[in-house]
């Protein structure tokens, strides 16, 4: 009998020419956390994909023993059945129905005749949501009601009951709060101690240092190590990964602030489910020349909403007056925001920022066709020769720009759609979230571009959860919290805590202080 419960030997996996598994090795014991790490498009998808079924034994070469027998399923029911399970990053949930329908989706409990059991489905559920720490949930509500880490539980739960012995999380925090990762955490450790072995896919090494028992990296398909978390931390972790050392995550290089070019005066957005409440409450901000402009807040404070309103893309009521240069414009829908030079890439990537129906090339230089438009036709040569050169300047890994655009990772889905903006050649661009699902290598990289863009008198508003990257990138900071402007601050000197001070902080002593601050401090000088 194996010691391990899952061992995945030389695991080769072929689209056509392209070899994205090449010899892949990886091991898992019984109450074990394995740490999968690698940039995007290194093949931890492709890994998971291939163990839990969705690419079927007999598509792929190698091995895999579950609990020291060969695994050769046909389907994710197959591995299913085994207790193989997989959370994938995008949550597979069906908002309009309960908890309870949620978690027993497929796997029904019925009475005599077929209809549904609910009051067993209710009990088991809340069983469940005890377990998982979450009591207070009613799982005969629609999942629409809860946000996006009690839909995370809810997603553990529907594993949980379908009695997994191998738990795979796909970058299950990147849509959390602090407060949900560390429950999120506690609760990997619950499973663990009860027997569970989980396989842990995560950009946010630092939950990787905290979690796992072993770490595996893996790069351009190759398995590069497998290690004891003892024995690493997270600066090797990066190496491994990258195959290089980043020593400067953020760049230290300096660029020029210059006068006003974009303002934005009494953004109001109304909840587009409650037209009563107010998501964003009245807020006027300006941006300068080559400035980077982070926005912080807590989750729901608001800040997608601001920046969604400023590109015409709310999809509730809203108004805002929107000045470029001096003069007032109209940014009301999408298409006349990019037309003036604002332009946007989406917090949500798969329902906003690419089409999935067309190719990676297609998808690239759809906001700027008719640069290519020779009268009834498109300039197939010319288009290509343009993607072909952003897919280079962005360091897309893609071995075609006629693939679909779904077959790419995430992290290379989001370049994808930064370089599709790009093309439009921005006056201001509003960067929502933009590392969120990306791998060290890439922030890096996206990072040293905003500062590239931001030295060519581009002004950059950038909204994000993680703090550390606001103030690593950021000349200066707007908090916002309860859809109300709490904050302004100069990126001197700024710490974590006085922004989270400032987002919590319902007064305005911050507001009025840090505007002061701001408006002394917003001068044509160089700021780092």
């Amino acid at each position: 009998m194996s010691d391990y419960l899952l061992e995945m030997r030389g695991i080769v996996k072929e689209f056509g020419a392209v070899r994205a598994l090449d010899g892949i090795d990886i091991k898992v014991k019984a109450g074990e956390c394995l740490g999968l790490c690698g940039e995007n498009g290194a093949g931890k998808s492709t890994l998971m994909k291939v163990l839990s079924g969705v690419y079927p034994h007999g598509s792929w070469q190698g091995e895999i023993l579950w609990q020291g027998t060969p695994l050769q399923s046909q389907s994710m029911r197959d591995t299913e059945a085994a207790g193989i399970i997989i959370i994938h990053q995008e949550l597979m949930l069906v908002q309009e129905l309960s908890v309870a329908e949620n978690i027993f989706m497929g796997h029904e409990l019925t009475l005599p005749g077929g209809r549904m059991n609910y009051p067993a489905m209710y009990r088991r559920a809340a069983e469940l949501m005890r377990e998982l720490k979450m009591p207070d949930i009613n799982v005969a509500l629609p999942v629409m009601n809860y946000g996006g880490g009690h839909q995370q539980l809810v997603e553990i739960a529907k594993a949980l009951n379908k009695q997994a012995k191998l738990l795979i999380l796909d970058e299950p925090s990147s849509s959390l709060t602090a407060s949900e990762i560390a429950v999120l955490l506690d609760i990997i450790r619950d499973l663990k101690a009860k027997g569970v072995a989980c396989v842990y896919i995560s950009h946010k090494l630092d939950e990787v240092a905290a979690v796992c028992d072993t770490v595996a990296v893996i790069r351009d398909g190759k398995h590069i190590a497998t290690t004891p978390m003892q024995d690493m931390n997270v600066d090797r972790i990066i190496t491994q990964m990258v195959g290089r050392e980043i020593s400067a995550m953020y760049p230290d290089q300096e660029h020029e602030i210059g006068e006003v070019m974009f303002e934005a005066r009494h953004v109001t957005c109304h909840d587009a489910d409650n037209p009563q409440r107010k998501r964003v409450d009245d807020i006027s901000f300006s941006l300068r020349r080559g400035e980077i402009l982070g926005i912080a807040g807590l989750v729901g404070a608001g800040r997608t909403e601001l920046v969604s309103a400023l590109f015409g893309a709310y999809p509730g009521r809203s108004q805002a007056e929107v000045w470029l240069d001096g003069v007032k414009v109209d940014t009301s829908t999408p298409l006349k925001a990019i037309r003036l030079g604002l332009c946007m890439v989406p917090e949500d990537r798969k329902q906003h920022g690419i089409v999935p129906d067309l190719s990676v090339g297609q998808n690239i230089t759809l906001a700027v066709l008719k640069n290519f438009s020779r009268n009834t036709r498109i300039d197939a040569e010319a288009e290509l020769k343009t993607v072909q050169a952003e897919i280079g300047r962005l360091q897309l890994k893609t071995s075609s720009p006629f693939l679909p655009i779904t077959s790419l990772s995430g992290g290379n889905q989001q370049k994808a759609v930064l370089a599709k903006m790009l093309l439009a050649r921005p006056k201001v661009l509003i960067l929502d979230e933009p590392t969120r699902g990306v791998d060290v290598g890439a922030k890096a990289e996206i990072y040293r571009l905003m500062a590239d863009l931001a030295r060519q008198g581009v002004a950059i508003i950038m909204v994000s959860s993680e703090l550390a990257e606001v103030l690593g990138v950021s000349d200066r900071v707007l908090v916002i919290g309860e859809g109300k402007l709490r904050g302004n601050f100069i990126n001197r000197d700024l710490s974590q805590e006085t922004v989270l001070a400032a987002a919590i902080d319902q007064s305005s002593q911050y507001m009025a202080s840090q505007q002061l601050a701001a408006a002394a401090a917003g001068n044509n000088g160089k700021l780092i």
